[in-house]
């Protein structure tokens, strides 16, 4: 024990900068602890208010002896109501996703909501997936109570891992990009702007696309169905002044007798 003693007794300056290098660690951890157990707080609150807003499933059971025939015209048309509520409710939430995949300018704005390498964003997708796999053909699908209770709450979980996904990718923006790269950024949406504005010509709309590509090359993978509808959008907005200007001038009209 000798030798360690020594040994501290020549380095017992070491003490201070390992001390500090501990205290930040436990503070990162601390730090990442907080961040966790408030992503939990948000899925929990979000996830109670729109169960509490959704319809609740009426108990499993047989048909009451007397139950009359108006009473399974109404009860068959609540049911169905129910299902086009919960077939709404999974809409709009794809509604609201696809204006992310296919709105570069929002890929651009927020690159955290088309990156699957995002935990949250991750959550998100597999929530979707489940619910996309339990979705019925119609509000006319006969379900069981149980089945119906489970879609009804894989769409409840895709609702609340969006709203999570998005306030996250919003807080974050380009906060993970390098000063460099967020340039980029801002140079593609500069660019982006001029792609689409029927005030350019031709040839500046096709040379902005151009560069839009090349900025966002290595930053941000664009999905196949968004270039189709950014080249779409180009594409309309150079054709539009050309097909007005490409009609030929009316023949006169034939001299009258």
């Amino acid at each position: 024990m000798q030798p360690f003693f020594d040994f501290l007794g020549s380095y017992w300056w070491l003490v201070f900068p390992i001390g500090g290098m501990m205290a930040g660690a436990g503070n990162a951890w601390e730090r990442r602890s907080r961040l966790r157990h408030r992503r939990r707080l948000e899925v929990i609150k979000a996830k109670g208010e729109l169960k509490a807003a959704h319809s609740q499933v009426p108990a499993a059971g047989a048909v009451a002896a007397g139950q009359t025939a108006d009473e399974d015209i109404v009860r068959a048309q609540s049911q169905k109501e129910r299902m086009a509520r919960v077939l709404a409710a999974h809409d709009a939430v794809i509604k609201k996703w696809l204006e992310y995949e296919l709105d570069v300018a929002k890929v651009i704005a927020y690159p955290a909501m088309s990156d699957g390498r995002q935990p949250l964003t991750a959550a998100f997708l597999r929530a979707k997936k489940v619910a996309d796999n339990l979705r019925p053909e119609s509000d006319t699908a006969k379900l069981t109570p149980e089945l119906f209770a489970e879609y009804r709450d894989a769409v409840t979980d895709c609702e609340v891992a969006f709203d999570v996904a998005e306030r996250d990718a919003r807080r974050l923006k380009d906060a993970s990009f390098t000063p460099v790269e967020r340039k980029r950024l801002d140079t593609a949406q500069q660019l982006l702007a001029v792609a689409i504005d029927q005030a350019a010509t031709p040839a500046e709309r096709q040379l902005a696309y151009k560069r839009v590509r090349q900025e966002l090359d290595g930053l941000i993978s664009l999905s196949d169905d968004a270039i189709d509808a950014l080249e779409k959008r180009v594409a309309h907005e150079i054709a539009s002044p050309q097909r007005e200007s490409s009609h030929p001038p009316a023949s006169p009209p034939p001299p009258t007798t």
